[in-house]
């Protein structure tokens, strides 16, 4: 097949890019019919993707795809983002020998004829193919010399290569994607998990504190602080909680956690201790995977018993959302590692919503793709309709976009999608939330808001958000408070938690207070904008432009007027304080 643009010069300097699957013959002999669906999969991502990184496909033959592309390094980052979607098995699952492709690219003029491209560059790119270990790429020196300014890239050297029906050696680099590091969410280090045959959802049972204290009477203390945590991670729609009876019972068997794991068919338990002396209480909680048994998560809390229901209360409700939290993350390597079948829709939408939070056009449009293949291996799963609606959000704030009505309209659509495909999942109803607020229908926004908090009010994540969407509506004192409050059940909170807090420091005028928050920030690229006013709020220019300048360098067409359409402020006095920063900062008013 042939996809060539018909603007094509006939003779152009570009990158070329030649894929192949490594055993391809062999995999077809161990068994055809899951070899080609597999194989068609795979190739569909690769051609849904390569738009997205400034690619063209040009032919696809069998296993073999050969594509084009402006630059080397728009070549390559594309390969190291394919290949990594490979390798994080996010794409399907199955029992087989997974899929790998060999990757080679060259820099060079390319010729086109009616159907395809030749010439030596072309060559070379296949020829180099086959010197890539399965899931690597190997490029020629003159891709190297092209990219020299990318330290985070690294080519290993090859030597000169002899390569079939090339005259000339060739000096050759290999890139193994494994040595760039993961894009998994940043997280407290996890451990690996085995494989394991069963169950394949995250589960977790909570078992009753171990009373520490010596005295009968704080047994019943143990057992309702446990029966209360089940209570809560209950409300979090992608954990299997097993009910308490099961778990107070299943104590009792003095067993191993591998076996109990095994007995009640879950993956996590959570154990602990109480200890009372005198007028203080501490509890000790941890997360065991249930198949290694070794400790994911660990904290402890202290208390005073002079308030022990209050302190029973907040305990209960923080243990329930970290543990979600590190259930999580564990069940997105777990996820990426094992490729288990009925967990395809949910691996494809952690992938993709950790690349939707770079921010940036590309990454948003793969995330979009991959919630794309989440809808087509389960129509039914709200969460993937919901992740998408936030890449049309983001689309239409950032000017992605040539119809930004029109992506505001899809992502609300979208999000509505979520909730009529579950009713009770507290995030659909924030998203709808987030996309109402954007249309600044403060009203229903506030109301999806809402009922996402009636379904679980311990999601860290849906207070930070609504509490963003209190700060538009006029409510940034309350929006403080419920982000402190997500920043105590979740203490491993990502940046946006940050820039959410800035946010409403920043309606209230408190200069100081946006300027230290963001500088918290691990990556405070988005907060170039509150950083640029508020410098300038407190008359320090040279700071303030500094900040404008990167606004512009992270996103080039950039303006105050564009920009001023998208904060959904019901109190236009705020942005127009906003905006007035963003000009004293030199920041381009059209």
């Amino acid at each position: 097949m042939s996809v060539l643009p018909p603007d094509m010069a006939r003779r152009k300097s570009l990158a070329v890019v030649f894929a192949d699957i490594h055993g391809y013959s062999r995999l077809m002999s161990a068994n055809e019919e899951s070899t080609i669906e597999r194989v068609e999969r795979s190739i569909g991502l690769f051609q849904s993707l390569i738009g997205d990184y400034g690619g063209t496909v040009v032919t696809v033959a069998g296993d073999g795809i050969l594509a084009l592309f402006e630059s080397a390094w728009h070549a390559l980052r594309f390969s190291v983002e394919i290949q990594r979607e490979f390798q994080n098995d996010a794409v399907w699952s199955s029992p087989d020998e997974p899929i790998a492709f060999r990757i080679g690219i060259n820099l060079g003029v390319v010729t086109f004829g009616k159907a395809s491209v030749h010439g030596h560059s072309v060559n070379v790119a296949a020829r180099l193919q086959a010197l890539a270990s399965p899931g690597g790429i190997c490029v020629s020196e003159t891709v190297r010399n092209a990219v020299r300014d990318r330290p985070e890239l690294l080519l290993r050297p090859m030597g000169r290569q002899r390569l079939k029906n090339i005259a000339e050696p060739i000096e050759a680099f290999a890139l193994d994607v494994t040595d760039l590091g993961t894009e998994a969410p940043a997280r407290p280090p996890l451990f690996n998990v085995e494989p394991i045959e069963r169950p394949d959802t995250a589960s977790v049972a909570v078992l009753p504190l171990d009373n520490l204290s010596g005295d009968p009477r704080n047994d019943h203390l143990c057992e309702g602080i446990s029966g209360d945590i089940i209570t809560n991670l209950s409300r979090f729609r992608e954990l299997l909680v097993i009910a308490r009876h099961s778990a107070v019972l299943s104590k009792m068997l003095g067993v191993s956690a591998r076996e109990l794991g095994h007995r009640l068919g879950v993956l996590y338990l959570m154990t602990g201790t109480l200890q009372r002396a005198e007028g203080s209480v501490r509890i000790h909680v941890q997360l065991i995977e249930t198949e290694t048994g070794r400790v994911a998560w660990a904290e402890r809390f202290d208390g005073d018993l002079s308030e022990v229901f209050s302190f029973q209360d907040e305990v209960t409700e923080i243990i329930a959302a970290r543990l979600a939290v590190q259930i999580s993350a564990a069940e997105g390597r777990r996820v990426w590692r094992l490729g288990l079948p009925d967990l395809q829709a949910y691996g494809l939408v952690l992938r993709g919503q950790h690349l939707s939070l770079q921010f940036t056009r590309t990454g948003n449009l793969h995330a979009r793709r991959l919630f794309e293949h989440a809808t087509d291996i389960d129509p039914g799963y709200g969460r993937s309709y919901a992740a998408m609606s936030r890449t049309f959000n983001l689309e239409w704030r950032y000017a992605w976009t040539d119809s930004p009505d029109t992506s505001l309209d899809r992502a609300v659509d979208l999000a509505a999608a979520a909730v009529n495909h579950d009713h009770l999942d507290a995030r659909g109803y924030s998203e709808l939330g987030y996309a109402h607020l954007y249309k600044k229908d403060h009203q229903a926004s506030l109301a999806a808001y809402r009922r996402a908090i009636e379904l679980n009010p311990n999601d860290a994540d849906i207070l930070a958000e609504f509490a963003d969407a209190l700060v538009y509506d006029g409510d940034p004192e309350r929006a403080i408070g419920l982000l402190e409050k997500a920043m105590r059940l979740n203490p491993f909170y990502p940046d946006w938690y940050l820039w959410y807090l800035a946010d409403a420091y920043n309606a209230l005028g408190r200069s100081e207070d946006v300027i230290a928050t963001v500088e918290k920030m691990q990556n405070p690229a988005e907060g170039r904008r509150l950083l640029a006013a508020n410098y300038a709020h407190l008359g320090m220019l040279v700071e303030a432009e500094a900040h404008a300048r990167e606004v512009i360098r992270l996103h080039p067409q950039f303006t105050i007027s564009g920009w001023a359409q998208r904060p959904p402020y019901k109190d236009n006095a705020i942005l127009e304080r906003y905006v007035d920063g963003l000009r004293k900062a030199g920041l381009p008013e059209k």
